[in-house]
């Protein structure tokens, strides 16, 4: 049980480490078209800010699935036949699987609503004034 969780930890310490060291393709580019004018930050620039956190968020979320799929099948591989820890590993399987169906359903409903009504649902703009 020592070993799983060394192994996890350096498991999830590799992932995370991709977060702060960023690569040359996460580099930020300047800033321009709809997000500054000028050198001055307009409301767009929320735009630019909402695209990123999504980004960001749509990662974390499927590296949350990625780590609690990879922990609940070890969790399963070492239950032994021990009845709690493999309701327990099926439990943390099923978690992650129900999020990640979740994340992808939430996605077709806002798809359909877009190819539906023609309303830009899937894109997050700022009228310009």
């Amino acid at each position: 049980m020592k070993s799983l969780k060394k192994s996890m930890s350096l498991l999830f310490s590799l992932l995370i480490s991709s977060f702060w060291f960023p690569s040359p393709a996460r580099a930020q580019s300047a800033w321009g078209g709809a997000c500054v004018s000028g050198d001055v930050a307009t409301l767009q620039g929320l735009e630019c800010l909402f695209a990123n956190v999504l980004q960001v968020v749509t990662e974390f979320a499927g590296l949350a699935f990625l780590i609690m799929f990879i922990y609940g099948g070890f969790q399963y591989l070492f239950s032994s036949n021990d009845e709690k820890k493999v309701v327990a590993s099926s439990s943390t399987l099923t978690m992650a699987v129900i999020g990640l169906v979740g994340i992808i359903i939430s996605w077709l409903i806002l798809s359909f609503i877009k190819t539906f009504t023609g309303a830009p649902v899937t894109t997050f703009t700022i009228p310009n004034t």
